[in-house]
């Protein structure tokens, strides 16, 4: 189990991570360098060979192989990014680039999303190299630049460009999974991630006749423009029961016991009535038993009394697995013959089987450390490096476990004001990581 060493330095790293400013704005607004040489350092202090890429100038990556002790076992990819969202220090409590650690809670931008996960890696990894520990297959270590955009200059442009450091490697971890979800009645769930839903950033254009704002205007690209976004946000898309979602509501329903037949949820009215019997634990399936498509930026015109000839939206789409077809099919119907419509961002939905043996190990590793906790499988609403890693034939899993106290909302501090985490979280992530990745 890891040692007291390796307790200190997943804060310490967390703290110092959270430090290192690489806001990413999108865009290429972002440099990741100096976290990536911060991590490559700590790898090479414990006896790897960290090397650093770039797609880009200043957007680093990081990979490292750790040797295991079987040869002939498949390789295990260990994937965290190195970039976070921008925050506004006038909207938190704390400088969100301070890394403060105070009355045991380090804070920052990256506290759970997800430089607590690099720095578990990182403290694993070292404390393994003070004991002589080597896991039973080989690990792949990768730090990505990033993630919270295009991902084309991190794991989209390791995955294209160096397949070859990832050689042997059949699976993947990495973030938002085994973190503890209190339902308000007392129980604790650690949902793991088997599956993420597939992204459909998209671009709306409508054209028209441009003209004086006082005329009568039949053909105005804006009024084409709002009736169709009007409609996509409008929609209401069908229920489609993923094998993921289903297993993860097989599981919660056995938690609950309460008494449902999958097969005869037709429509949404009859998943609606499940999710309330669900109560708040139906929060982990909700967003994902049906695709979606919300609209979220609108651009037009140059002069109030000016009409325009074109208006743009954007719309953030996202599809079940199996689902990208039904997506486009229902899109090209909603914006209609005056809106055509354009992927700005595309990448695939992914399904992991809950029955491998790499999962039941993330189950036993949980158990172990909170074996009051229901380990049940979940579906992302959104997506991770996994998308892009999946094009070298790596199944993904979310799996950077904590243990959380009751009253805090994890999921509602991603990309959330005053982002933080429990010392003791990052304690209980170490050691659950270290159990799991000795024996996967």
């Amino acid at each position: 189990m890891a040692e007291a060493p390796a307790l200190e330095e997943v804060v310490r790293f967390t703290s110092d991570l959270i430090r290192i400013d690489t806001t990413n704005r999108g865009g290429g607004d972002c440099r990741e360098r100096p976290a990536a040489e911060y991590a490559a350092q700590k790898l090479a202090e414990a006896g790897l060979e960290p090397t650093l890429l770039e797609r880009t100038e200043g957007r680093t990556n990081v990979v490292a192989r750790v040797e295991g002790t079987d040869p002939f076992a498949d390789a295990l990819l260990v994937h965290g990014h190195l970039d976070v969202v921008p925050a506004q220090a006038a909207d938190w409590s704390v400088h969100p680039f301070s890394g403060e650690i105070r009355d045991g809670v380090v804070w920052g931008r990256g506290a759970v999303d997800m430089k607590n996960m690099d720095a578990m890696i990182l403290a694993v990894v070292r404390d393994w190299a003070r004991e002589g520990v080597r896991p039973r297959r080989d690990l792949v270590i990768a730090f990505t630049a990033d993630e919270e955009a295009s991902a084309v200059d991190g794991s989209g442009f390791l995955a294209d460009r160096h397949p070859g450091l990832f050689e042997g490697c059949t699976e993947g971890i990495s973030e938002s999974g085994a973190f503890t979800f209190h339902d308000g009645a007392g129980r604790q769930l650690y949902p793991i991630a088997a599956g993420e839903r597939g992204t459909g950033w998209l671009k709306l254009t409508a054209h028209g006749r441009a003209g004086h704002g006082s005329k009568v205007n039949r053909s105005n690209a804006v009024t084409r423009l709002a009736a169709a976004v009007a409609r996509i946000g409008a929609h209401a898309w069908p229920l489609r029961l993923t094998p993921t979602v289903r297993a993860a509501l097989t599981e919660l329903t056995a938690v609950y016991g309460i008494d449902a037949d999958l097969d005869d949820l037709d429509d949404m009215d009859d998943m609606d009535g499940l999710l309330k019997k669900l109560g708040p634990a139906a929060a982990l399936v909700e967003p994902t038993v049906r695709g979606s498509a919300n609209p979220t930026m609108l651009s037009a015109g140059y002069k109030i009394n000016v009409i325009p000839g074109e208006a743009v939206g954007h719309v953030d789409g996202r599809y079940l697995p199996g689902g990208e077809d039904e997506f486009r099919t229902t899109l090209d119907r909603l914006t209609g013959p005056d809106v055509g419509w354009e992927f700005e961002h595309r990448e695939v939905a992914l399904q992991a089987p809950v029955d491998s043996v790499t999962y039941a190990r993330m189950r036993a590793a949980v158990e172990e450390f909170a074996p009051e906790g229901h380990v049940v499988p979940y579906c992302m609403s959104g997506g991770t490096d996994a998308k892009q890693f999946s094009r070298l034939g790596i199944t993904g899993y979310g799996f950077a476990p904590l243990k959380l106290p009751e009253g805090f909302d994890y999921q509602a501090l991603f990309h959330g004001v005053d982002e933080r985490v429990p010392v003791e979280a990052l304690h209980f992530g170490v050691r659950v990581l270290d159990r799991f990745l000795r024996t996967a």
